[in-house]
C-alpha cells in the first residue's frame, strides 16, 4: 500500500492523499520521502494544473509519527540530515510544495498537528473544517519545529502571535485558524471547496498561474527581487503561446491551453 497517493484528473487537477489511515496519517520517515519523491513527480508533469493536498479517512495528519522518531535504529540518520549541508528530508519534504510551479491547495479536517501543520503551511491555500484539531505541536515533544516552518509561516500571522502558538504547543479549532489568518477558508466540506476552487484556477493560463505564484512569493520572501521578477516573468509570458490564448479564451471559453511551457 502506497504511503501517498497520486491521482491526476483529466483535467490536470491532481489529488494527493496521505494514506496511513490507520495511524490517523502520522508521518513515519518513509512517508516523507514519498512526500519528496510524489512532488518531484508532480514537478514534471507539465499536464498537471493544480494539486489538492488532503488525507485519507477524513484526518490531515495527526504529526509525526513518535515510533519512528524514537526508533534508536533512525538516531544516526536523523542525525545526519540535521547536519548535513542545505535543506533536511524533514525541510525538503514540506519545502518542496511550496516550490512547485502550480497551485496547491491542502484540503484539512480532522487532526492536522505538528507535522501535518507544517505541510499545510506549505500550500498556497489553505481550507479546514471549522472544528479541525489544530496545532503547532513540537514543543509538546521538547522539539523545535523544523520542517520549513520559519520559511511557510512567515507573513502569514504576527511573530508574536507565532511564538505564542509554537511556545505553548496549544491546540485549536479550524475556526479560530481562519480567525488569526493561518487558513484561507472554512467549509464543513474542505475537500469538496477545494476542487470547486482548482477548477476555477484551471480556468487560467498554467504559466500565468506559475508566475504569479512565484512574483507572490518573491514579494514575501525575497521583496528586494519582486520587482524585477514581475518584469522577467511578464516578458516570459508575452513570448509565450499561452498568453495568447487566454485572450482568445476570454471570447470563446472553450478555448484550451497548451501545456505549462515554463518549468518555474
Amino acid at each position: 500500500m502506497s504511503l501517498v497517493t497520486l491521482t491526476v484528473q483529466d483535467n490536470g487537477i491532481a489529488m494527493v492523499t496521505l494514506n496511513r489511515p490507520e495511524k490517523r496519517n502520522a508521518m513515519s520517515f518513509a512517508l516523507l520521502h514519498e512526500l519528496v519523491k510524489t512532488a518531484k513527480k508532480i514537478q514534471h508533469n507539465k499536464h498537471i494544473r493544480c494539486v489538492i493536498v488532503t488525507g485519507a479517512a477524513q484526518v490531515f495528519s495527526a504529526g509525526i509519527d513518535l515510533s519512528d522518531l524514537n526508533n534508536p535504529k533512525n538516531s544516526v540518520y536523523a542525525a545526519w540530515e540535521l547536519l548535513k549541508p542545505g535543506q533536511s528530508l524533514f525541510q525538503k519534504a514540506f519545502l518542496i510544495w511550496q516550490n512547485l510551479p502550480v497551485p496547491v491547495i491542502a484540503a484539512i479536517e480532522g487532526y492536522c498537528f505538528g507535522a501535518g501543520m507544517q505541510l499545510a503551511l506549505a500550500a498556497d491555500i489553505r481550507i479546514a473544517h471549522p472544528d479541525t484539531q489544530m496545532s503547532i505541536m513540537e514543543s509538546r515533544w521538547g522539539l523545535v519545529p523544523d520542517m520549513g516552518l520559519t520559511r511557510s509561516l512567515k507573513g502569514l500571522i504576527s511573530l508574536d502571535l507565532a511564538k505564542e502558538l509554537t511556545l505553548t504547543a496549544r491546540i485549536f479549532d479550524g475556526q479560530y485558524a481562519k480567525d488569526i489568518g493561518l487558513v484561507t477558508h472554512t467549509d464543513v466540506a474542505p475537500l469538496q471547496r477545494a476542487q470547486t476552487l482548482a477548477e476555477e484556477l484551471i480556468q487560467r493560463s498554467p504559466d500565468a498561474l506559475l508566475a504569479a505564484k512565484r512574483v507572490l512569493d518573491a514579494m514575501e520572501h525575497q521583496p528586494q527581487k519582486a520587482l524585477r521578477l514581475e518584469k522577467l516573468w511578464q516578458l516570459r509570458l508575452i513570448l509565450g503561446k499561452n498568453s495568447k490564448l487566454a485572450r482568445k479564451k476570454d471570447k470563446q471559453p472553450d478555448t484550451h491551453f497548451l501545456p505549462r511551457q515554463y518549468r518555474g
